[in-house]
């Protein structure tokens, strides 16, 4: 029984952690070098995350640096950043590349929020199947007569309270996200 609790726990963990790197991509008012994460680049015929091709730093509140550590790659960063549809236009400056981001609008703060929205309750609902995967684990062992019926109450509650609990943290993250984007 406290297998299936375990087995729930890092699911909620990772489901939490898959989260946060998804706000992560979501763009806010500030530059943030997760904006760029998962991003690659066509080099020398294959895809290459761009973090292994340069270091990306966030010098001012609304500016993200890319020093790229081979000039040759420069000019393929930079069409992948402007293929990526992040709505950013790198400057050259010899290896480095600057992007400066622009203040959003209050119609692109509202619809980044709705994909916030969108994202979390994904998460929710892939933290509900966890518990659902969980429950039926404690049935088939009632079943099995490996558990007794207060048992199987007891891991039930225990069940919706990890749930609850990881729940209740996405929605806490997802407020606090919400709250960034919507500064001004």
């Amino acid at each position: 029984m406290d297998n299936s609790f375990g087995d729930l726990k890092d699911k909620g963990l990772k489901t939490v952690e898959h989260f946060k790197k998804e706000c992560g991509r979501l763009r806010s008012g500030r530059a943030s070098p997760n904006l760029l994460e998962g991003l690659t680049v066509e080099y020398y015929g294959s895809q290459v995350p761009l973090i292994q091709l340069g270091m990306i730093s966030a010098p001012e509140p609304r500016q993200l640096m890319i020093q790229v550590y081979d000039r040759a790659a420069v000019e393929a960063v930079e069409k992948a950043i402007q293929a990526a549809n992040l709505g950013l236009n790198p400057s050259r400056d010899g290896s480095i590349l600057r992007l400066n981001i622009p203040p959003l609008t209050e119609e692109r703060r509202r619809d980044m929020v709705k994909q916030l929205h969108k994202l979390a309750e994904e998460n929710k609902v892939g933290m509900r199947n966890h518990r659902r995967d969980a429950l039926e684990v404690l049935k088939k062992s009632e079943k099995a007569k490996e558990m007794s019926t207060d048992d199987l109450r007891r891991g039930q509650d225990e069940v919706q309270k990890i749930t609850d609990k990881f729940i209740a943290e996405l929605e806490t993250l997802a407020s606090q996200k919400e709250k960034e984007m919507m500064e001004v």
